[in-house]
């Protein structure tokens, strides 16, 4: 694990996005732990979140031409992370999200920013059932643009319906590349050598057991 990788893990705990116990998720599943990306929610947290998503890109040397945001959770990612690449690494990146709805006056259309087009990076907090990810695709369709890959902040490493993640599936479906900032095996390591919240990587290590995916 790198250097980034553990300060994030520690940024997440620190702010209570990354928190322990019991939550009961949209699929059912009772799980010992909660990413809460809603509270992204301050200057100095979203700025950090960018640096973050900077660091993951310029370290897995990703070659995109502009960074997209699915609204609503992409927005705010997106544009803390071209920011970062600029003030961090001097790199200028173009930025553009999408509206849920089509805009009928003024400039019209559902792309917000710089033109969909050419190698597109999409960036977002999580992939869970990928729906966000299944309505980018469609859109860059018709823009005619390509996806060069995905990063997100967390890899639940998860399976869904089959023995695949949600991340596999869409790796598989569409010949691309899911770049997490961190993954649940990262957690796990992060929370033993720090010797924090021992009791709960018994809980994380059943979890994992009983609904991992094939990694």
């Amino acid at each position: 694990m790198k250097s980034y990788q553990r300060e994030f893990i520690k940024f997440l705990i620190e702010s209570d996005i990354l928190c322990f116990g019991q939550f009961t998720l949209k699929s059912g599943r009772i799980s010992p732990y909660f990413f809460n990306a809603g509270l992204f929610n301050s200057g100095k947290k979203i700025s950090q979140l960018g640096d973050f998503y900077a660091s993951k890109i310029m370290d897995s040397k990703i070659d995109f031409d502009v960074v997209f945001g699915p609204a609503y959770k992409g927005i705010p990612i997106a544009t803390s992370t071209v920011a970062s690449l600029f003030r961090n690494y001097q790199k200028e990146a173009p930025y553009c999200f999408n509206r849920k709805e089509a805009k009928k006056h003024g400039e019209g259309g559902n792309i917000v920013g710089a033109a969909l087009e050419g190698n597109v990076l999409l960036v977002d907090d999580v992939i869970s059932a990928g729906t966000a990810v299944r309505e980018s695709m469609e859109l860059l369709k018709e823009a005619n643009a390509n996806l060069a890959g995905i990063v997100i902040a967390l890899d639940r490493q998860e399976r869904g319906l089959g023995n695949l993640s949600a991340i596999q599936e869409i790796e598989k479906q569409h010949n691309i590349s899911v770049y997490p900032i961190i993954t649940l095996n990262d957690v796990v390591d992060y929370l033993k050598d720090e010797n924090i919240f021992t009791e709960q990587i018994e809980h994380l290590n059943a979890y994992r057991q009983k609904y991992g995916a094939n990694i």
